[in-house]
């Protein structure tokens, strides 16, 4: 990157941001922090109002916007691969955002590439599999999203998978997360007295007041993540698959806590983290005489008595 492309760029990241340090800056651009202070220098010499200094970071003074933003043609292509996916993993609360924003990135694209963008939007499609949440009616992302910024509290109507019943919920937000195929609310709960993940599709009815909780009160998502994972019961095992088979597991063993592997002569030897050996031998069975359990030795015992009752049902009939 020339300098007078990595001038617009850290004036572009400079905005982007209520204050940026200088290390930040360098990280991002692979450049000394010497060069970074001489960027920033030549920037505030050429009249964009840069605020601060070396050692406590940089803001733009408020007000100062740059023009219209002009994208590369890689820029608004991935832009679009990110369109295509949020279509698929976010509610229409948030697609109606998302393209809207997208319209008027495309707004500013030169000819050629908005014609580029239009050609790749009919050769890009996303396929998953069928998913229940997508079918719910409830469209709150776009509200949890805004109550964990501006942390308020938040009211839920929730319907629990195990018993079926409907309780209310007063709750403080404190993330979102996304796994199984699922939007899920990282809350305090007080009716609980403790942190408690919602999944969306099982909430029935959202709403917040204005009333804001205290943030210090509670860890980050990124700490209570962290805290869950140290915290969890997990067992290691290892697992010999034939080298056939292996190329064909994909996404699945990460589903099932996949860690590592290593590549032998006539099979793969993988290591998991598993909580559940009774579901994780379940797993394997289905792979039938194609993997062997290397440990631990409860393991082996879950897949004998697995067999053993498969066996049996079959020759019931």
């Amino acid at each position: 990157m020339n300098r007078i492309d990595r001038l617009h760029a850290i004036l572009t990241h400079l905005q982007s941001k209520k204050k940026v340090t200088a290390q930040e800056m360098a990280d991002r651009f692979q450049i000394s922090l010497r060069t970074v202070y001489r960027d920033v220098k030549a920037l505030d010499e050429s009249g964009v109002p840069v605020i601060g200094e070396a050692g406590s970071g940089y803001t733009i003074m408020e007000g100062y916007r740059l023009p219209p933003v002009m994208f590369t043609q890689e820029e608004a292509s991935a832009l679009l691969l990110g369109a295509k996916l949020a279509e698929q993993f976010t509610d229409g609360s948030v697609k109606r955002h998302f393209n809207a924003a997208l319209f008027k990135i495309k707004a500013v694209l030169r000819s050629p590439d908005k014609e580029y963008v239009d050609s790749l939007t009919e050769h890009i499609e996303i396929l998953t599999r069928y998913r229940p949440d997508l079918e719910s009616p409830q469209q709150y992302l776009s509200m949890l999203q805004q109550a964990v910024v501006n942390k308020k509290i938040v009211h839920l109507q929730y319907r629990s998978q195990l018993k079926e019943e409907v309780t209310l919920r007063k709750v403080e937000p404190i993330g979102l997360l996304h796994y199984g195929n699922a939007w899920h609310l990282i809350a305090w709960c007080h009716l609980r007295n403790d942190y408690r993940d919602f999944r969306m599709s099982r909430m029935l009815g959202v709403t917040t007041d204005d009333h804001c909780f205290d943030p210090s009160a509670h860890p980050s998502i990124r700490e209570y993540i962290d805290k869950i994972r140290q915290g969890s019961d997990l067992e290691e095992a290892i697992v010999r698959f034939d080298r056939e088979v292996a190329k064909y597991l994909q996404e699945q063993k990460y589903l099932n806590g996949f860690v590592s592997e290593e590549v032998l002569d006539t099979c793969v030897r993988m290591k998991f983290l598993t909580s559940n050996l009774s579901y994780f031998g379940r797993w394997l069975l289905t792979y039938t005489n194609r993997v062997q359990v290397e440990s631990p030795v409860p393991l082996r015992t879950i897949m004998h008595e697995l067999a053993e009752k498969l066996s049996a049902h079959y020759e019931s009939y």
